[in-house]
């Protein structure tokens, strides 16, 4: 079948895309075990000699989580989640470096404006992928890929991988087949062949906790879920999932590659350091609590929308995560009224625990121009204590 001739829908993945940022910063690492994450890494010193001094990760001392890893430390079981003690573990001498957000929000602008110069019709879905819709662009999916690869490569100095399908489903999948710097372009004929052997939790949307019930049924494989009865699949995990389990194993995905849509929440949320104590830290607590409600009211500002809802997360020491919801008469976008808000969610819960992270979330946005603001009594800004 011809892929030209229907819906032709490609998936765009980075390659190791944070480690690879920093490898253009630092190219003397290529080839090496890196890994990138925890609050407490250090950037490389440069000695009298003028020569790096990388910290490695057998030095790390503290509970942040790997963020990313290259595919040489990959192949030591080093993977983006994992805590950095236990990866320490696994690779002692792996080269450890800190986040920078920064570069990587701007390489991910240069790839996206890239891809568009090709390719306009985009599904952003994070900082290091894409759906495209290539159903309109003219010529064959390998020649397209290819272009496209050239020209993120052009802009950016990565290297992507691309699946291309007649839907969004099938394309995620084929874009980790031939990871870095791949192109894997599917026939719905080589469905059996190609995508049914594949494990249950390639599909995206079926998580551990669905993974492991799969299993319980011994079902491993898609091939096998798509041969189990759709009646099995909704006895046990409901009518809802059950049937789009059946539906997606058969590689169905009628979804389109949506170009533009609104967001349904901001958040901003930190994890300390070292657990803090409601009572004895306050200030400390108070002082990060207001300090997330102003960044989350300028994150709402510069994208140009107000919030009718606002949150907060905790999570404590033993790892119970707690949230608790206001949903308010009017529209707000202050970082004030949104502190209020977010104390008065505050007081609902228990502060018995050492906190281990604190976030504040707003719901419920709509465009500025369309908001409903109510008037409120003047209220004191300063100071704000942590409740």
């Amino acid at each position: 079948m011809d892929l030209t001739r229907q819906r032709r829908i490609a998936h765009l993945d980075m390659d190791a895309f944070f480690a690879s940022v920093e490898l253009l910063t630092y190219p003397e690492l290529r080839g090496q075990a890196v890994v990138v994450g925890g609050r407490n890494a250090s950037t490389p010193i440069t000695n009298a000699k003028g020569d790096k001094q990388f910290s490695r990760l057998r030095d790390y001392a503290g509970r942040g989580v790997v963020t990313t890893s290259t595919y040489e430390a990959r192949a030591l079981g080093v993977f983006s989640g994992m805590g950095l003690m236990k990866s320490a573990a696994l690779a002692p001498d792996a080269i450890l470096l800190p986040a920078n957000f920064e570069a990587y929000r701007h390489f991910s602008r240069l790839f996206k404006e890239a891809v568009a110069s090709v390719a306009p019709h985009i599904e952003d879905r994070g900082i290091d992928e894409i759906y495209i819709d290539l159903t309109q662009v003219e010529g064959d999916s390998l020649v397209v890929a290819k272009h496209i690869k050239q020209a993120v490569f052009d802009a950016t100095g990565l290297t992507c991988s691309i699946g291309i399908t007649t839907n969004k489903l099938l394309s995620k999948i084929c874009s980790e087949l031939d990871k870095p710097d791949g192109i894997t372009i599917l026939d719905p004929s080589e469905l059996a062949t190609r995508i049914w052997p594949l494990a249950a939790k390639k599909i995206n949307g079926i998580g551990p906790k669905a993974n492991d019930k799969l299993a319980a049924l011994n079902i491993h494989t898609i091939g096998e879920l798509a041969a189990a009865p759709a009646e099995l699949l909704v006895a046990h995990f409901g009518r809802s999932t059950g049937a789009w389990m059946a539906q997606v194993s058969q590689g169905i995905d009628e979804r389109p590659v949506v170009t533009w849509s609104e967001p349904k929440s901001l958040s901003r949320e930190t994890t300390f350091d070292r657990d803090l104590h409601a009572k004895h830290d306050r200030a400390r607590l108070s002082e990060i609590f207001t300090n997330l409600c102003m960044r989350l009211a300028d994150d709402l500002q510069r994208k140009g929308y107000a919030c009718r809802t606002i949150g907060i997360k905790l999570k404590f020491a033993d790892f119970q995560v707690i949230t608790r919801d206001l949903t308010l008469p009017g529209d707000v976008i202050d970082g004030s009224q949104i502190r209020l808000a977010a104390t008065e969610c505050l007081k609902r819960v228990p502060l018995e625990q050492r906190i281990r992270l604190l976030g504040v979330r707003a719901g419920g946005l709509r465009p500025v121009q369309a908001a409903e603001y109510v008037e409120r009594e003047t209220q004191p800004t300063l100071p704000f204590e942590f409740e």
